[in-house]
């Protein structure tokens, strides 16, 4: 289907409406900067501190300090609102989610479990199930290894005088190599 206005067309109204919008966007902001204005001379009155007495200045500050004091008490105010409402806004997102039937999986943390304690959230506290892993093992027994390894004692400082040198080192090598032979 072709569209029934022309491409040179289409480009005209857009660019008057990107126009129109840029006319209303800084006369949004030229409006907002007059509010605020009118607004900071309705809440502030400018100081006249010249000739003022000591106990005047300080009546004037006492003055000041309840201002700020009541300006601050309204500002912790409206940010406990705001984060109320933020909490809010986000358990009711969570609330639509769940109605949608489609949510965000959180992180998932690794965790320890033994399979006694896996196979009893599986199956339920009833039943009785224990798994010894270890009771499946081969058992070796202790005579079968101490037989392949003889162990021989003797006097370590022949032994040392004997290995000495070249000639000891032959020795090693022969040694090593004769088991291999048989």
């Amino acid at each position: 289907r072709k569209s029934k206005i022309t491409a040179s067309r289409k480009l005209l109204l857009k660019s008057l409406m990107l126009a129109k919008a840029k006319e209303e966007w800084d006369q949004e902001i030229v409006d907002k900067q007059a509010e605020k204005e009118r607004y900071l001379s309705e809440r502030i009155t400018p100081l006249h501190t010249s000739g003022l007495s000591l106990s005047q200045l300080q009546d004037l500050c006492r003055e000041l300090h309840e201002k700020v004091e009541i300006v601050d008490e309204e500002r912790y105010d409206i940010e406990a609102k705001c984060n109320h409402n933020t909490r809010e806004i986000k358990d009711l997102k969570i609330k639509v989610l769940d109605l949608r039937g489609k949510f965000k999986r959180p992180p998932l943390r690794r965790v320890r479990v033994s399979a006694d304690a896996m196979l009893r959230a599986l199956l339920g506290s009833k039943h009785k199930v224990s798994m010894d892993l270890r009771a499946n093992l081969k058992s070796v027994k202790k005579e079968d290894t101490e037989k392949e390894r003889p162990v021989e004692v003797g006097d370590w400082r022949k032994n040392v005088e004997a290995m000495s040198g070249m000639e000891g080192r032959k020795k090693m090598f022969d040694a090593a190599k004769s088991p291999t032979g048989q």
